[in-house]
């Protein structure tokens, strides 16, 4: 059984599933992949234990804390090399980003092959189905664009200033580029 409880946050609603008592799934309303894989039927629990610490660990986050990723149970469903990738991600320190090149190296390190697309990588980060949490708005362009964020650039920018990023050498990419 699924279970799913909405949290509203400074970047909009968010759904917050569980499944077995572990935390399966955070997705803000809206953002590409929804729901990811999860095709069963959600079952609203306000009072599932998961979903209470999720909500606390969120309101630590908003508060301008740095709670522990590792204070959560979470459970992931996604290919071998998403879960490498999305491992990788909770690597990433508060308050720092790094870029698809740099992942992409760690990544083809860890699955001992000598390179690695970023373009790969990215698709894996796209589908990151547990957002905030799971820190893929850490990620930038090489150049500093910041792009390729499922919950949208604006959400993006909002969690890099939520944890004090300096954003001088970031920017959004004109339409097309």
């Amino acid at each position: 059984m699924i279970y799913k409880t909405y949290y509203n946050s400074p970047v909009g609603k968010l759904l917050i599933a569980s499944k077995d008592g572990k935390l399966i799934g955070l997705w803000i309303e809206g953002q590409k992949y929804y729901l990811g894989k999860i095709k069963d039927e959600l079952i609203e629990n306000d009072k599932e234990e998961i979903l209470v610490k999720t909500k606390k660990w969120l309101n630590k986050y908003f508060l301008g804390e740095n709670p522990k990723i590792s204070d959560l149970d979470i459970s992931l469903n996604g290919t071998s090399f998403e879960k490498v990738v999305w491992e990788l991600l909770k690597k990433i320190p508060y308050g720092e980003v790094t870029t698809y090149k740099e992942l992409s190296k760690k990544v083809a390190k860890k699955l001992g092959k000598e390179k690695m697309s970023a373009q790969a990588v990215g698709g894996a980060i796209g589908h990151n189905p547990i957002s905030i949490i799971i820190p893929c708005h850490r990620v930038v362009g090489t150049d500093g664009s910041l792009t390729g964020y499922a919950g949208g650039i604006d959400k993006k920018v909002k969690l890099l200033k939520q944890e004090k990023v300096n954003m001088e050498k970031l920017y959004i990419p004109k339409q097309g580029k």
